[in-house]
Protein backbone atom coordinates (compact mmCIF):
# COMPACT_ATOMS: atom_id res chain seq x y z
CA UNK A 1 0.00 0.00 0.00
CA UNK A 2 1.45 3.66 -0.94
CA UNK A 3 2.17 5.77 2.13
CA UNK A 4 2.27 9.45 3.26
CA UNK A 5 4.42 10.60 6.01
CA UNK A 6 4.71 13.39 8.52
CA UNK A 7 7.42 14.97 10.67
CA UNK A 8 6.75 13.12 13.72
CA UNK A 9 7.68 9.65 12.47
CA UNK A 10 10.04 11.36 9.65
CA UNK A 11 11.92 13.10 13.42
CA UNK A 12 11.41 9.71 15.54
CA UNK A 13 13.71 7.99 12.62
CA UNK A 14 16.29 10.94 12.01
CA UNK A 15 17.00 11.24 16.17
CA UNK A 16 18.35 7.46 15.96
CA UNK A 17 19.38 7.92 12.11
CA UNK A 18 17.17 5.08 11.08
CA UNK A 19 16.00 6.95 7.65
CA UNK A 20 16.44 3.37 5.97
CA UNK A 21 13.88 1.48 7.75
CA UNK A 22 11.39 3.59 6.27
CA UNK A 23 13.05 3.14 2.71
CA UNK A 24 13.37 -0.87 3.15
CA UNK A 25 9.71 -0.83 4.29
CA UNK A 26 8.16 1.24 1.88
CA UNK A 27 10.27 2.92 -0.75
CA UNK A 28 9.17 3.86 -3.71
CA UNK A 29 5.60 4.12 -2.13
CA UNK A 30 6.28 6.68 0.42
CA UNK A 31 6.18 10.15 -0.24
CA UNK A 32 5.42 13.52 1.96
CA UNK A 33 4.13 16.87 1.17
CA UNK A 34 6.31 19.89 0.91
CA UNK A 35 4.47 21.00 4.30
CA UNK A 36 6.32 18.15 6.07
CA UNK A 37 9.44 18.45 3.97
CA UNK A 38 9.67 21.94 4.89
CA UNK A 39 8.98 21.08 8.73
CA UNK A 40 11.37 18.34 9.03
CA UNK A 41 13.94 20.71 6.88
CA UNK A 42 13.47 23.58 9.58
CA UNK A 43 14.09 20.91 12.28
CA UNK A 44 17.68 20.17 11.25
CA UNK A 45 18.47 23.52 10.84
CA UNK A 46 17.48 24.34 14.21
CA UNK A 47 19.40 21.44 15.90
CA UNK A 48 16.28 20.27 16.93
CA UNK A 49 16.75 16.19 14.76
CA UNK A 50 19.96 15.67 13.43
CA UNK A 51 20.37 16.09 9.35
CA UNK A 52 19.03 12.65 8.30
CA UNK A 53 19.21 10.70 4.55
CA UNK A 54 16.29 11.94 3.10
CA UNK A 55 17.31 12.64 -0.96
CA UNK A 56 14.99 9.41 -1.56
CA UNK A 57 12.21 10.78 -0.43
CA UNK A 58 10.06 11.85 -3.25
CA UNK A 59 7.50 14.87 -2.45
CA UNK A 60 4.13 14.38 -3.32
CA UNK A 61 1.97 17.15 -5.49
CA UNK A 62 -1.49 18.03 -4.09
CA UNK A 63 -4.33 18.45 -6.36
CA UNK A 64 -6.61 21.33 -6.48
CA UNK A 65 -9.25 19.51 -4.67
CA UNK A 66 -6.73 18.09 -2.08
CA UNK A 67 -5.33 21.76 -1.41
CA UNK A 68 -8.64 22.26 -0.75
CA UNK A 69 -9.54 19.55 1.55
CA UNK A 70 -6.11 20.14 3.63
CA UNK A 71 -7.03 24.23 4.14
CA UNK A 72 -10.56 22.35 5.34
CA UNK A 73 -8.60 20.11 7.53
CA UNK A 74 -6.12 22.94 8.42
CA UNK A 75 -8.76 24.34 11.48
CA UNK A 76 -7.87 20.83 13.59
CA UNK A 77 -4.55 19.87 12.60
CA UNK A 78 -1.36 21.41 11.46
CA UNK A 79 -0.33 21.94 7.97
CA UNK A 80 1.67 18.98 7.50
CA UNK A 81 -0.68 16.63 9.12
CA UNK A 82 -3.70 18.06 6.82
CA UNK A 83 -1.98 17.56 3.65
CA UNK A 84 -1.22 14.16 4.46
CA UNK A 85 -4.40 13.29 5.55
CA UNK A 86 -6.17 15.07 2.43
CA UNK A 87 -4.17 13.11 -0.11
CA UNK A 88 -4.26 9.96 2.06
CA UNK A 89 -7.92 10.25 1.50
CA UNK A 90 -8.22 11.55 -1.94
CA UNK A 91 -6.08 8.86 -2.98
CA UNK A 92 -6.58 5.65 -0.02
CA UNK A 93 -2.92 5.58 1.11
CA UNK A 94 -2.17 5.10 4.47
CA UNK A 95 -0.60 7.74 6.44
CA UNK A 96 2.01 7.07 8.76
CA UNK A 97 1.50 9.80 12.07
CA UNK A 98 2.46 9.66 15.50
CA UNK A 99 0.76 13.10 15.99
CA UNK A 100 -2.66 12.08 18.24
CA UNK A 101 -5.21 14.52 16.93
CA UNK A 102 -4.10 13.41 13.24
CA UNK A 103 -4.46 10.05 14.44
CA UNK A 104 -8.12 10.18 15.58
CA UNK A 105 -8.88 12.44 12.59
CA UNK A 106 -7.51 9.72 10.15
CA UNK A 107 -10.02 7.16 12.16
CA UNK A 108 -12.59 9.75 11.31
CA UNK A 109 -11.45 9.86 7.99
CA UNK A 110 -11.62 6.26 7.78
CA UNK A 111 -7.69 6.07 6.84
CA UNK A 112 -5.36 3.30 7.57
CA UNK A 113 -2.50 4.47 10.25
CA UNK A 114 0.48 3.33 11.41
CA UNK A 115 3.44 4.98 12.64
CA UNK A 116 7.03 5.11 14.17
CA UNK A 117 5.72 1.92 16.76
CA UNK A 118 4.40 0.08 13.43
CA UNK A 119 7.25 0.76 11.44
CA UNK A 120 9.88 -0.58 14.38
CA UNK A 121 7.25 -3.65 14.38
CA UNK A 122 7.15 -4.23 10.64
CA UNK A 123 10.87 -3.95 10.65
CA UNK A 124 11.42 -6.51 13.48
CA UNK A 125 8.65 -8.67 10.99
CA UNK A 126 10.50 -8.35 7.95
CA UNK A 127 13.90 -9.03 9.82
CA UNK A 128 15.77 -5.98 9.09
CA UNK A 129 16.07 -5.24 12.50
CA UNK A 130 15.91 -8.01 15.60
CA UNK A 131 13.47 -7.23 18.49
CA UNK A 132 16.41 -6.38 20.75
CA UNK A 133 17.77 -3.51 18.05
CA UNK A 134 14.26 -2.40 17.92
CA UNK A 135 13.49 -2.07 21.43
CA UNK A 136 17.22 -0.21 21.70
CA UNK A 137 15.91 2.51 18.75
CA UNK A 138 12.52 2.89 20.75
CA UNK A 139 14.41 3.86 23.74
CA UNK A 140 16.82 6.19 22.13
CA UNK A 141 13.34 7.95 20.61
CA UNK A 142 12.14 7.65 23.95
CA UNK A 143 15.13 9.43 25.41
CA UNK A 144 15.12 11.94 22.31
CA UNK A 145 11.46 12.98 23.11
CA UNK A 146 9.12 10.41 21.65
CA UNK A 147 5.83 9.70 23.51
CA UNK A 148 5.73 6.16 23.66
CA UNK A 149 2.93 4.21 25.14
CA UNK A 150 5.32 1.47 25.11
CA UNK A 151 8.80 0.57 26.40
CA UNK A 152 9.05 -2.23 24.52
CA UNK A 153 7.64 -3.77 21.15
CA UNK A 154 6.71 -6.91 23.48
CA UNK A 155 4.05 -5.01 25.02
CA UNK A 156 2.69 -4.39 21.01
CA UNK A 157 1.63 -8.69 21.04
CA UNK A 158 -0.28 -8.30 24.54
CA UNK A 159 -2.63 -5.59 23.18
Amino acid sequence: MRAIVNNTVLSNLANVRRSDLLRRLFDPEVVAPGEVLTELKAGERLHRIPEGQWSWLRQVQLTSGERALAARLRRTVDAGEAACLAVASARNWMFLTDDRDARRLAQLMVIPISGTLGILQASVDEEYLDLALADQLLTEMVEAGYRSPVRSLRELKNR
